[in-house]
């Protein structure tokens, strides 16, 4: 049984809360595309949110320059920081393009990213509230988060194999691969932010 030294404890509040806004911008892209009525305000909402995660990121590096002693290594504080702000801006550009490219009706795969996008987050999310103390259980949501990549990296591929084999219009192909894509990617950074909280633990253990 181990845990991180209880020092610049706000870092550990600051992530929470980082992981709180997360789920809020996976929860309304998730519902922009499971009720697809108005997709211009459910990105302007996701755009908001986006913008206080980039506020709460600055926070973070902020307090990191200005503190002497930190809870784990720096470059790691700094990893973190910028890997769960980059889910956000996932999240905020897979929403921007159903916008660009005036997307009619999603997909049941687009729907299922967002899904597994939101798993990813909520996973996170749950390893970012025990990270001030005990580490053992973080291992467990990292293994969770990385088959959930896995599945998204699935649903992707099959998503653009079927794209290629029915869809005429390039144009709509083209689009269609870049949203499929860009959705996968922000589960990839979830990956991303599990691998730097598995790194904590070994480096703390």
């Amino acid at each position: 049984m181990f845990g991180l030294i209880p020092k610049e404890e706000k870092f550990f509040k600051m992530f929470q809360e980082m992981g709180e806004i997360i789920i809020e911008g996976a929860k309304l892209l998730k519902g922009m595309l499971d009720d697809y009525i108005d997709p211009v305000a459910s990105q302007k909402a996701i755009k908001e949110i986006e913008h206080r995660g980039d506020m709460k990121t600055h926070e973070i590096i902020k307090k990191l320059n200005s503190s002497f002693i930190t809870p784990f290594d720096r470059e790691d504080i700094y990893s973190l920081a910028s890997a769960l702000d980059d889910i956000l801006d996932l999240i905020d550009a897979s929403a921007q393009r159903f916008v660009m490219y005036n997307v009619e009706a999603t997909t049941p795969e687009a729907r299922e990213l967002a899904f597994l996008i939101l798993q990813g987050a909520e996973t996170i999310n749950r390893a970012l509230h025990i990270i001030g103390g005990k580490l053992e259980p973080i291992a467990e949501h990292c293994v969770q988060v990385n088959a959930l990549e896995n599945e998204a990296d699935r649903v992707c591929r099959e998503a653009i194999s079927r794209l290629f084999d029915e869809e005429k219009d390039p144009i709509q192909l083209i689009k269609w691969k870049e949203i499929y894509e860009t959705l996968e990617k922000a589960t990839d950074k979830c990956e991303d932010a599990a691998n730097i909280l598995e790194s904590v633990v070994v480096k703390n253990a």
